[in-house]
């Protein structure tokens, strides 16, 4: 049977995580996502995640890695600042696979991935700014490290929570593009850096991981709450896709909106961009009802994403590379179940040209 881009095809079984886009319901390990998300940090979230052990998921061992390999290092500070993040992250991850990593267990390289990638970020991009590298600090969460890597300031509590809460809700999310990418070089009986490279190739893609920025480009347009429904309702008369709004999964609402809109709402009265993206929502969503009935556009993870990332003051080049910081769990652990019970990928093609 023929599905363009493999849509409904089951691939492979797995226990990692389960999305049920009918009712709105992510599960990671059998547990709705939200109960993991307000009692589990990102360290503790990850190991569950990799592990499937929730009471011993106290020390994920990332901070001991928070040091870059010299020639990590070297790789990132010969890169020329027109190199994108995304590429940047690419190429620094293939540096990891010299013989002595690829001897350590699998498990111990993809808490070392895990961990360095937000150093590869921080480094490349403040090296893109000409500013002096931030080392880590062991002091701080894996969150919190990252932005004071990022920005040389200790983040408030707010800022932390805020992006810790994202972070968590986008560790993992099935068998999407990415993760599919990294189960597939896995497959082949690759190594961990290779199957993290092919996932973050993937999702430099647009159609993957660049919705956010999107969505930063349209409320921007938003001068002022009054503005809204004139502009979205042109955007919809002249076509557009309204960034941020619709998913292929799910037929509701994005599970993962919801806590992200709660952990907003937080924060409005603090910033009036943030004030006028909550009203942005509602006006969006009657008129999606309106011109599209039948549709169910809802909003999706993407659109308070952008919130969250505007209301820390997170450039949009540093998006979809965060988004990579968070999901790499993700891609790691599925790597991981990918080599427990291994057939290499090998799906059929239909050839449609001329027989001549």
């Amino acid at each position: 049977m023929y599905q363009k881009g493999l849509k409904d095809v089951v691939a492979v079984h797995t226990k990692i995580a389960s999305v049920d886009g009918d009712i709105g319901e992510l599960r990671y390990r059998g547990i709705l996502v939200d109960k993991l998300v307000a009692t589990k940090s990102f360290e503790e979230l990850a190991t569950f995640i990799w592990t499937g052990e929730i009471d011993a998921a106290k020390d994920s061992k990332m901070n001991h890695y928070r040091e870059l390999p010299s020639h990590i290092k070297a790789v990132i500070d010969v890169l020329p600042k027109e190199v994108s993040l995304m590429d940047a992250m690419r190429t620094a991850i293939s540096a990891f696979a010299h013989p002595s990593f690829k001897a350590m267990p699998i498990e111990e390289q993809a808490v070392i991935l895990t961990a360095g990638l937000p150093m590869i970020v921080a480094r490349h991009y403040r090296n893109q700014l000409g500013l002096p590298i931030i080392e880590a600090n062991n002091d701080l969460s894996h969150t919190a490290n990252y932005l004071w890597m990022l920005t040389g300031e200790v983040p408030s509590e707010v800022q932390v929570e805020a992006l810790e809460t994202y972070l968590k809700l986008t560790m993992e999310h099935g068998l999407n593009a990415s993760t599919f990418a990294a189960r597939v070089t896995i497959s082949t009986e690759s190594d961990l850096t290779a199957a993290i490279t092919s996932a973050l190739g993937t999702m430099k893609g647009p159609l993957h991981g660049g919705a956010p920025s999107g969505v930063i480009t349209m409320l921007n347009e938003f001068k002022d709450p009054t503005q809204i429904r004139t502009i979205v309702k042109n955007k919809i008369e002249n076509g557009e896709k309204i960034m941020g709004f619709g998913h292929r999964i799910y037929k509701t609402e994005d599970p993962r909106s919801i806590l992200l809109r709660e952990k907003c709402s937080e924060l409005q009265g603090k910033d009036p961009w943030l004030d006028i993206a909550t009203i942005a929502e509602k006006e969006i969503i009657e008129l999606l009802a309106e011109y599209k009935p039948g549709r169910k556009l809802y909003t999706n993870v993407e659109y308070y994403a952008a919130a969250i990332m505007r209301s820390i003051n997170m450039p949009s080049e540093l998006f979809t590379p965060t988004f990579s910081v968070a999901r790499i769990v993700g891609w790691t652990a599925h790597a991981i179940e990918q080599l427990e019970d291994n057939t290499i990928f090998r799906p059929q093609s239909i050839y449609v040209g001329e027989l001549k």
